[in-house]
């Protein structure tokens, strides 16, 4: 069984009061190893090593940077199998999508934020005869980096790259429930030649680490990837403490099928987007709206090929769908299916648990479930369940579409299936969500903000947006006119 442990100035090391947590393969329901349950005191370590070596890391050059975090980058797509297999284990994900998605993309986040080290760059403002105004970008300090269970490796790392490259050190608090590749990243760091004490991970549950991290007054800045709820805490927690604050929270996307759309691309993208890696994605569609022109062919199109898809051992390299993250979050999903059911729902499809067999018998599997007949105002419609369950709804009008969609306290992510240009550009616009896809689903340019509006969070990840929020601008002014 593999002792995970934290990592703190360069080493691995147990948690101060040696006590520890089982993590378990929700695939399989065994425990497949233990990790520290850190609190406060090691949270003041990580600390006291982050303060010895930001004032050299802060100090270094960009070029420098962007050479360490290149080699993290080279590290993790050299471990891609290592690291593949652990997030599927920690996850219940498919292999195939461990090994073609989240590894892939956390080095696609270090090699991306390493080049932006070498581009990012400030402002200056001419007053002619007068003087000259330039702004200053510099490194806030100590970070803390938060992140959920769901893309383990994939969003720690959109969080730690940025923060690394414009000169920051990091405390970064992985999810107890998928803490693997989190722990192998130190060893990938130390290797790649990253200076000790810069990035200091540290394993445990939220209320102890994360909240120890929120309230140290050495950590400058959090960004939080998680639950509203969650969100909402460290909100009030920081507000008096005037720290800067990046939320990602949670979804209940709409997706728009219009009668002109390209039919079967739409329907192939509608599957992927309401059901990839078991809906436990915050950007997955839960609310298909459909033309009513179109709605009984979509829909009897739509559950044929969900009656298809039957969840299955993750390590099966023919997989598509695993299990969900925990039999805790399944009772919760399930729950959520009764209580459609109760709000008057009809199941169209799957919402069942699914028991297999051999090695996976114990493992938290669900049916991927279609409900129909609940209005926009329905609980169901309203909160987000974060498992493979969808709702469909129809509408007659390009206004009513965009009223069902505006219907919902989130306002994270949106896609729009059609071929009218004109509708396209009008509804993107007045769609009230931080992303609009038109025509495809999850096409992500790294460059571009990454958020969501309402109770989907505050501010945004992602390119020059992520550069800027770990970095402080001052402005400095330069009398050049001595009349003045």
């Amino acid at each position: 069984m593999l002792l995970i442990e934290n990592f703190i100035n360069g080493s691995y090391c147990a948690p101060l009061d040696s006590t520890y947590l089982d993590n378990v393969n929700p695939a399989t329901g065994i425990v497949i190893s233990k990790i520290p349950r850190s609190n406060k005191k090691d949270i003041d370590l990580a600390v006291q090593s982050a303060q010895a070596a930001f004032p050299n890391w802060s100090a270094s050059s960009q070029e420098s940077r962007f050479l360490i975090l290149n080699k993290i980058a080279e590290g993790i797509e050299s471990h891609l199998n290592e690291l593949a297999l652990a997030e599927t284990n920690d996850t219940g994900k498919a292999i195939s999508h461990s090994r073609q998605i989240d590894i892939p993309r956390a080095a696609s986040n270090f090699r991306f934020f390493a080049t932006a080290a070498m581009q990012f760059a400030s402002e200056s403002h001419d007053m002619p005869k007068r003087a000259i105004n330039y702004t200053l970008r510099q490194p806030i300090g100590i970070v803390g980096c938060i992140s959920p269970w769901n893309l383990p490796l994939y969003l720690f790392t959109w969080k730690i790259a940025p923060a690394l490259a414009t000169g920051n050190c990091v405390i970064a608090k992985p999810s107890e429930l998928s803490p693997t590749t989190a722990f192998l990243l130190g060893k990938i760091c130390k290797e790649a030649g990253l200076p000790d004490g810069v990035l200091n991970i540290i394993q445990g549950y939220g209320t102890e680490v994360g909240e120890a991290i929120i309230q140290h007054p050495d950590i400058k800045a959090i960004s939080f990837t998680g639950g509203t709820k969650t969100g909402k805490h460290i909100a009030t927690q920081v507000a008096s403490k005037f720290k800067k604050l990046s939320l990602e929270l949670g979804g209940k996307n709409p997706c728009l099928v219009f009668a002109d759309c390209d039919y079967e691309q739409t329907l192939k993208q509608v599957v992927r987007l309401a059901f990839s890696n078991s809906g436990q994605i915050c950007l997955c569609g839960s609310r298909i709206l459909i033309e009513e022109r179109i709605y009984e062919q979509f829909k009897k199109d739509f559950i044929a090929k969900v009656d298809k898809m039957l969840p299955s051992d993750p390590l099966d390299p023919d997989c598509k769908m695993g299990s969900l993250i925990s039999n805790e979050h399944l009772n919760k999903v399930l729950n959520y299916i009764e209580l459609a059911k109760e709000e008057g729902g009809s199941i169209l499809s799957g919402g069942t648990q699914i028991k297999l067999s051999g090695r996976c018998e114990g493992g938290s599997f669900i049916k991927p479930c279609v409900i129909e007949g609940l209005g926009p105002d329905c609980r169901t419609n309203m909160e987000e369940i974060f498992g493979p369950v969808v709702t469909l709804q129809s509408f007659k009008t390009d206004e009513q579409a965009l009223e069902l969609a505006n219907c919902s306290q989130y306002g994270l992510a949106s896609s729009i299936w059609t071929t009218n240009l004109n509708r396209a550009h009008r509804l993107a616009e007045q769609i009230q969500t931080g992303i609009v896809w038109i025509n495809c689903w999850l096409l992500r340019d790294l460059r571009t903000p990454f958020g969501g509006l309402n109770n989907s969070g505050v501010g945004r990840e992602g390119g020059y947006e992520a550069m800027r929020f770990f970095t402080e601008p001052k402005n400095i002014c330069i009398n050049y006119n001595s009349n003045l």
